[in-house]
Parts: structure tokens; C-alpha cells; sequence
């Protein structure tokens, strides 16, 4: 439930977040998975300089002090500390004076926004480079420019964390988001800041059925890197997961992007809860052309079920990779609903399973278990019977679950044939629960009949 007290802690996480200059290495990532640790427990690892990872190896791990670049009449015109999207990401060290038709080979603008700073970046190659707001380029006069960068590539590693958060079954959903991005908001804070946020709501629950896998990695390198080390568990355990990324913008409704299945559970409740209108949304179908880490869960060799939860979905607003991408056009109240929307997924996928009814022979008695009408006939338009049954929608909705609960049928299925939410069901399920009528939820169809 979003409190007063968790909005001021979101605002908190992000605004110590966001100044930090990260990339897929280096100090700025230790510093953020630091400062995440703070919010929920997080197990730290490393993978060295050079290691290889399936098709890829570890890069160098890349260090920035500071850069700039100085004008003709000394004055500095581009200033790391004053955004450190001024630097081509990865950039490598320069210390020299050039004339500014040099010095534009290796600058970064957006024309159609004159005002903003590019987030542009170089992992593989070695470049130099700096960006930029295209109105301030134009304004450069020809002389002579000093550009400096301070930093280094050295062998070190990079950094990843998990989180487990222990349930009744060994089967997990994973929660992933990446941490590399630099001073952008929904592009990506937005998914760190909900991940801790939701690792909470869900520490917060009496009672969890599933084991949840909370994963901090930067971007593409980073889950390629979390797969070589633990694809094989994950193969072994994994139920269903989500990456989350770029959850900001309040007007935006939710926007899921399926496994590469296409039929996963976490593909099938959230497609359900959009359909029976019990979360606002829409789906894309899984491609491996553009997204996030969810290309490398459902690459071929691992194939997870895994999708992609996003709202303001990248590539399509105005601050995509750029400075414009800030926390006002995000929201933090944006970051709270996805919080909120993200627990009710979570808790539908806890719900659903198959659940087997304890009297299968013949009709359950219902007015035996209170659960009937004990007069065929409405009172003042409602049935009464302790307020168990008040209408007529309920009792039918009672006598499909303990017909279509043999443990065959999951409670999605279950609702699909009820023309209802499948959390519609949920104060039934564990009224029938309680009176010992039905017993679940399983992960695995059950066809045996418990009797």
C-alpha cells in the first residue's frame, strides 16, 4: 500500500541516484548498488577484466574524473561537472588543443532538440567524444579549442547484485532491472528505484508461495554476465520473472512486453488483469530487435520466461537518451503507482494455480457450509445468509469454482470461464479455503482427485 513515508523514501533513493555518473563499469556502479544496499539487502559480485561470458568478454573498467573542453578565449564552453552526459560514455583520455572543425568529429547533438544533451556512449571502441546541446554548438566560433578528458581504462570487473527473498517454493520470479545509465530518470532510475520499492511492498507480505529474485546488473553485459554465472539455476527454477524499465510517466498506463513464449504465466495474468480491465494496459509481442534484458532471458539457449513491464516506453517520448529526461516529466508518483501495479501482478500470480476441491462427489452441500441461501427467495433484492452469499453472482461464482476446481483447470481458466478477473475469486478462494473445500494453490496440474 503507497504511504506518505514510502513517496518521501523514493524521492530520497532518487535524488542520491541520480548526480552519479554510471556506466556498465567503474566506481559510479559500486557507488549506486552502495547506496541501493541501504534500501534492501543486496549480495555483491564481480567479474574480472577479460573473463568471457558466452560470445563476449569483460571489458576494461573505465574511470572519469573530469573533462572538459575550453574555448578560444580560455572560458569553458562543455563541463563534466555540470552534466556528466556532457562525456561520450566510456570516453577515452585527451589532452589536446585542435581547430573546431577537428573538434566537431567528435562532438554529439540532437538537431530537432536544440536543447538537449545526448546520451551517447562507446563500450567496444575506443573513441573520445562529448555532447552537447546542438544550440550550443552552433554558437562556436573557429580558433583553437582545448579538450580534456581525465580517465582511465584499467583491469578490474564488473559489478552486479541479487537479492533473494525466501518464499514456501523453490520456484522463483525474478525481478530484474539495470543500474548503468547516467543522471537519466525513467531511463533508468525508474526501474531501480521501483525494484527496491517493490522488494519491500513484498518483504511486507505474511505470507509469499514463490522465492523472488531481485537483480541489479548494468545493462546487456551485466545479464549476460548474470546468466553465465547463474543461467543454469534459473533454467532449474525460474516460475516467471520481469525486467523492469522506464516505469515514469504518470499519464502513461502500463505497457508489457511478452517472453519470447509467448504463453508464460506472467505472460498469461497480465494479459488477463488488461483484458478484464483489473490493471489499465497493453501488450507487445517479444522481439529481439529492441528492449532490454529481456533479450538475453529469452535468448534461445535459455528461452526464461521472463517479459518486460515498462510505461513511458523508451524510444517513444521526447527524453529518450537525452537530458530531457528528468525526474518532473517521470514523477515519482508515476514510480509508486508502478509499485502499487506491479504488487498486484505479483499477487495474481501468487493466486493463480490449480486447486483441488476436497468433496468432489456429487454437490457440495452449500447451506451445510453456510455457503446457500437458506430461503429461495430474494430479500429486499439480496440473498442473506450470514452475508456469505449475498448474491447471486457469488453463489455462481461458488459453485464454478468447486466444479472446475479438480486440479486440472488453473484459477485463470477458472475466471476466463466466469467472465471475471481472476481477483475477482480471491475472497472466495480463501473463503472455500478456510472451510476446508479446497485445497492450493499448486504450481503443476494435479489429476488426481483428493477426496
Amino acid at each position: 500500500m503507497k504511504t506518505i513515508e514510502e513517496h518521501r523514501s523514493m524521492d530520497e533513493l532518487f535524488d542520491r541516484l541520480f548526480p552519479i555518473c554510471r556506466s556498465i563499469t567503474g566506481p559510479g556502479l559500486r557507488e549506486s548498488l552502495e547506496i541501493l544496499g541501504e534500501y534492501l539487502p543486496l549480495e555483491h559480485f564481480g567479474q574480472p577484466t577479460g573473463s568471457p561470458v558466452f560470445d563476449w568478454q569483460i571489458p576494461k573498467e573505465w574511470r572519469i574524473r573530469d573533462a572538459w573542453v575550453k574555448g578560444p578565449d580560455g572560458s569553458k564552453i562543455i563541463d563534466f561537472k555540470d552534466s556528466n552526459l556532457h562525456v561520450l560514455n566510456y570516453s577515452v583520455p585527451i589532452d589536446r588543443r585542435m581547430s573546431l572543425d577537428e573538434l566537431k568529429k567528435h562532438l554529439f547533438t540532437i538537431p530537432h532538440m536544440p536543447e538537449a544533451i545526448p546520451y551517447v556512449t562507446s563500450y567496444y571502441k575506443e573513441r573520445w567524444g562529448f555532447c552537447l546541446p546542438h544550440r550550443l554548438m552552433e554558437q562556436l566560433e573557429e580558433g583553437t579549442y582545448h579538450a580534456y578528458i581525465d580517465s582511465d581504462h584499467v583491469d578490474g570487473e564488473l559489478n552486479f547484485a541479487h537479492s533473494i527473498l525466501p518464499g514456501e517454493s523453490d520456484r522463483e520470479i525474478l525481478i530484474s532491472t539495470y543500474i548503468c545509465h547516467p543522471s537519466m530518470a525513467n531511463n533508468e532510475l525508474s526501474g531501480p528505484v521501483t525494484a527496491a520499492f517493490l522488494y519491500r511492498r513484498l518483504a511486507s507480505w505474511p505470507r509469499r508461495r514463490f522465492t523472488y529474485r531481485f537483480v541489479f546488473v548494468p545493462e546487456t553485459i551485466g545479464s549476460i554476465t548474470y546468466l553465465h554465472r547463474f543461467g543454469a539455476k534459473l533454467k532449474e527454477s525460474l516460475y516467471s520473472g520481469l525486467v523492469l524499465t522506464c516505469l515514469g510517466g504518470l499519464e502513461h498506463p502500463l505497457s508489457y512486453k511478452t517472453s519470447r513464449r509467448g504463453s508464460s504465466p506472467v505472460d498469461q495474468v497480465v494479459e488477463h488483469l488488461f483484458r478484464f480491465q483489473s490493471l489499465q494496459g497493453n501488450i507487445r509481442s517479444f522481439t529481439p530487435i529492441n528492449g532490454s534484458d529481456e533479450r538475453q532471458y529469452c535468448s534461445p539457449g535459455f528461452n526464461l520466461p521472463v517479459g518486460q513491464m515498462s510505461r513511458m516506453v523508451y524510444n517513444c517520448y521526447p527524453g529518450y537518451h537525452n537530458s530531457c529526461d528528468t525526474k518532473e516529466v517521470m514523477t515519482i508518483e508515476a514510480l509508486q503507482q508502478s509499485v502499487d501495479e506491479l504488487e498486484s501482478v505479483l499477487k495474481a500470480l501468487e493466486l493463480n494455480g490449480f486447486y483441488v476441491n476436497q468433496r468432489p462427489f456429487g454437490e457440495v452441500k452449500l447451506d451445510k457450509h453456510d455457503l446457500y441461501p437458506d430461503l429461495n427467495f430474494p430479500l429486499n433484492g439480496i440473498y442473506s445468509s450470514n452475508n456469505v452469499a449475498d448474491n447471486r453472482m457469488q453463489l455462481d461464482r461458488i459453485l464454478m469454482l468447486l466444479n472446475y476446481c479438480d486440479g486440472c483447470y488453473s484459477l485463470l481458466e477458472i475466471a476466463e470461464k466466469c467472465n471475471c478477473s481472476l481477483t475477482d475469486l480471491e475472497p472466495i478462494i480463501n473463503m472455500l479455503i478456510d472451510k476446508q473445500l479446497l485445497k492450493g494453490p499448486f504450481l503443476e496440474p494435479r489429476n488426481e482427485m483428493m477426496t
